[in-house]
């Protein structure tokens, strides 16, 4: 799980909880797959190299037993491991997809279409930005920002999808879903999913739980898997800490968060599955804040690695 593949330092932000890996480092950490025999793939490609993404097939898949279990599945000599990029910002376009394509590997990114920008209308002088010599394009654009970074436009996302990207859902407004009624959640995964269908003339089926998963309310997890199947998409990967198994809820697919501190020994035992008995602590502090709101305030987040990286419990 990676969010944006920049250079800044999060100034004040704990190592455990930062979203950013600086280019050079993203760059090493792609060489270190390659090295070690994985290949990065999309969300489709390594579920369908697990059997399947469906319900029915979990169901089916349910006493499968694989290498899969031990972090290593394979085809041939090559393991897969997906990469996947939340929120959109433009700066996957302009430092992971190179590294990526040195590699040959491929990634889903799931986008929060109310910051995707577009070409600019003739005459809307006011939000043009026109891009610098270095870029691909030189036509005037309309860029909107998230969390204070530039974020794609549907004319690059249109290549990236020509080139193998896979691109999911991540709302429209980037909202904490569980402080939103029902009729709202249902318009955030619909009009996101609809958006991008229109641009990219494809069946959009992935999504990515925006914010924390709330794990510890099952009531909520289970209405809202329920409401993305009747929407139509197939996969929703979370912020549960993990590697996802031949049988597991396609639906409520587990991740391991990577920053600028995952060096080679942390990266290697987070694909190697040493990094997910954190999953039990994860959920155990959601469920104490759901108990017991003001805990909210108590900064209780595990570090059993001096430069770890779990985002996964606020991003």
């Amino acid at each position: 799980m990676y969010h944006s593949i920049s250079d800044d330092p999060e100034p004040g932000v704990r190592s455990y909880y930062r979203v950013c890996t600086s280019p050079p480092v993203f760059r090493e950490q792609m060489q270190w797959l390659k090295d070690n025999g994985y290949r990065g793939v999309t969300l489709s490609a390594g579920l369908a190299a697990l059997g399947g993404a469906g319900r029915k097939q979990k169901a089916e898949s349910g006493n499968q037993k694989s290498e899969a279990d031990k972090g290593q599945l394979k085809i041939g000599n090559i393991k897969p491991v997906v990469l996947t990029f939340d929120d959109g910002f433009r700066d996957f376009y302009t430092n992971a997809v190179p590294a990526l394509q040195h590699h040959g590997f491929s990634a889903t990114m799931y986008l929060a279409t109310a910051f995707i920008g577009s070409k600019s209308e003739i005459g809307n002088r006011k939000s043009e930005i026109l891009l610098s010599p270095s870029e691909r394009h030189s036509s005037p654009v309309t860029r909107h920002a998230f969390h204070g970074k530039e974020c794609l436009t549907w004319n690059e996302i249109q290549e990236l999808n020509r080139e193998g990207i896979e691109f999911g859902s991540h709302t429209v407004h980037h909202p904490e879903l569980v402080n939103l009624s029902w009729p709202e959640i249902q318009s955030e995964i619909a009009n996101s999913k609809a958006q991008i269908e229109n641009h990219l003339g494809t069946a959009v089926k992935a999504f990515a739980y925006p914010y924390a998963f709330p794990q510890a309310r099952r009531d909520f997890v289970n209405r809202f898997k329920d409401l993305l199947a009747t929407s139509g998409y197939e996969t929703c990967v979370t912020t549960q800490i993990g590697r996802h198994h031949p049988g597991a809820d396609p639906l409520e697919i587990k991740r391991l968060p990577v920053n600028s501190d995952d060096d080679d020994q942390l990266l290697r035992a987070k694909l190697t599955g040493s990094y997910d008995w954190l999953a039990l602590p994860q959920t155990m502090m959601k469920e104490i804040k759901q108990r017991f709101p003001g805990s909210r305030k108590v900064n209780c987040a595990p570090a059993p690695h001096p430069r770890s990286s779990e985002s996964a419990l606020n991003s």
